[in-house]
């Protein structure tokens, strides 16, 4: 088969294999089963975690990490329930972890697999604060980011002709994964998020904070001092893949009234 037909039902594959992100209403595509995103996801955080080099603390900030991680956790829950999407995180194997680092960073993977970077803790300064950062990184695993960014790169590479229940398996499929999240690298995930991708995780966010108590008016206070911490040097880790600027505060205020319906101090 050339390239040229590899492409074409690349193509098709990717008009037939597609998702709805909740709450947006968008299309997105999605080759490959959320179980084996999971799975994938799983053994890529494990692997991460007994990383020589990366130290995973136990200790008052990383409880913390988990406290607030674990009330996200039930509101995602409750909201996906509410709204007809439970199925979709049915598989959810939630994990929350704080790691020891320099890197203004966070992430979380398919499947609820959560790593919060101490260096982002001096930005958030307070509960909403780290709440506003958990909820958008946890919102792209809600909104099968990770998914849809692998699905695009499969298309990219002509493979996708490669679909079904061993995709992930395949060589080139693993090694479409590991661009997508760098196994092993301090950073965590490597592709960048598209723009949509961003708003998207910003409005489901700041629903999921809101849900769990955390007023998400927070959240533009957390993104503008997140703007401010490049002071006209190279953005932080976190920024690199997450573009934060005036648009994106205004889009957040937007989405404020929103959120703020879900909101109920606790």
């Amino acid at each position: 088969m050339n390239i040229k037909a590899i492409a074409v039902i690349g193509t098709a594959s990717l008009l037939m294999a597609c998702s709805t992100v909740p709450l947006t209403g968008r299309r997105q595509a999605n080759l490959v089963s959320d179980t084996e995103m999971q799975q994938m996801a799983a053994g890529s955080y494990r692997e991460f975690l007994t990383t020589p080099g990366t130290k995973v603390l136990n200790n008052s900030q990383s409880r913390k990490v988990k406290e607030i991680g674990a009330k996200i956790q039930n509101s995602v829950t409750k909201y996906m329930n509410d709204n007809g999407y439970g199925n979709q995180i049915a598989g959810f194997n939630w994990e929350f972890n704080l790691i020891e680092s320099k890197d203004v960073n966070a992430w979380c993977m398919p499947g609820g697999k959560v790593a919060v970077f101490t260096g982002i803790l001096p930005v958030t300064q307070s509960d909403a604060g780290l709440a506003t950062v958990m909820g958008h990184e946890i919102a792209h695993a809600i909104a099968k980011h990770s998914n849809e960014r692998y699905s695009q790169q499969m298309i990219a590479q002509g493979l996708g002709a490669i679909v079904g229940s061993a995709v992930t398996k395949t060589e080139a499929g693993m090694g479409v994964f590991n661009q997508v999240f760098g196994i092993g690298a301090q950073t965590g995930v490597l592709l960048p998020n598209s723009r949509k991708q961003e708003s998207e995780a910003d409005r489901l966010g700041l629903t999921f904070m809101a849900m769990a108590g955390y007023n998400p008016q927070e959240a533009v206070n957390f993104w503008q001092r997140m703007a401010a911490q490049g002071n006209g040097q190279a953005p932080a880790e976190f920024l690199s893949t997450h573009p934060s600027d005036a648009t994106r505060i205004a889009d957040i205020k937007k989405y404020l009234p929103e959120a703020q319906r879900y909101y109920v101090r606790k």
